[in-house]
């Protein structure tokens, strides 16, 4: 079996969040035809796993046996060092049934605070990671991982981005991926390293 992908092929981006599946077309560069996995009614299989690589593989397995074609997914999340590394991999359950990341970041600000004034955690310190998976039908997948690292910047700024955007500033800028043009943000985010080691390999 090839596992290459080939150009004109339909993929399934297997996820719900508009603004991620944005992030992945304007990766593939036009190159294939992407349908989400929302699109087509697939429900959101349980994310199980204790990492982002096996929660990526579980969900792009899952797309690619239900509609029986070729589909990418990505595990990412924010890891915060004084909070040990949470959210980590339930950066996406902190935000609830309903995505809601002003809440989830609100949660955020105050286990930072909590973690700073009983336990002496100052630390700023965090990175975003991102497990890409690509899965075939057969079951037979393939996972790159990205990291990006930075510091949580209060309050929130920018509005150009999703997630935990707003509170994030990679190390060497002094704006937050909230602020930056999506261009910008796509050339050194923890998916678009994750692309680049998918790109090598597949394309």
């Amino acid at each position: 079996m090839s596992l290459q992908l080939i150009p004109g092929a339909r993929l399934i981006a297997a996820t719900h969040n508009p603004g991620k599946a944005v992030e992945i077309s304007a990766m593939l560069e036009g190159r294939y035809e992407v349908i989400t996995a929302g699109s087509l009614g697939l429900a959101e299989p349980p994310e199980t796993e204790v990492s982002f690589i096996g929660n990526a593989i579980l969900k792009a397995r899952h797309a690619a046996m239900s509609a029986g074609i070729v589909a990418l997914a990505d595990d990412s999340g924010l890891s915060i060092e004084a909070l040990d590394g949470d959210p980590g991999i339930y950066s996406a359950r902190w935000a609830g049934p309903n995505k809601d990341f002003d809440r989830a970041i609100e949660v955020i600000e105050h286990k930072m605070r909590i973690a700073r004034e009983t336990e002496g955690k100052d630390s700023l310190n965090a990175w975003f990671t991102c497990a890409l998976s690509v899965a075939w039908p057969e079951g037979h997948a393939v996972v790159f991982e990205g990291r990006v690292d930075g510091r949580i910047i209060f309050p929130r700024r920018g509005d150009k981005g999703f997630g935990y955007d707003p509170i994030f500033q990679p190390n060497g800028y002094d704006i937050t991926f909230a602020e930056m043009d999506p261009d910008a943000k796509d050339r050194i985010s923890h998916r678009h390293l994750a692309f680049e080691q998918l790109r090598a390999a597949l394309f």
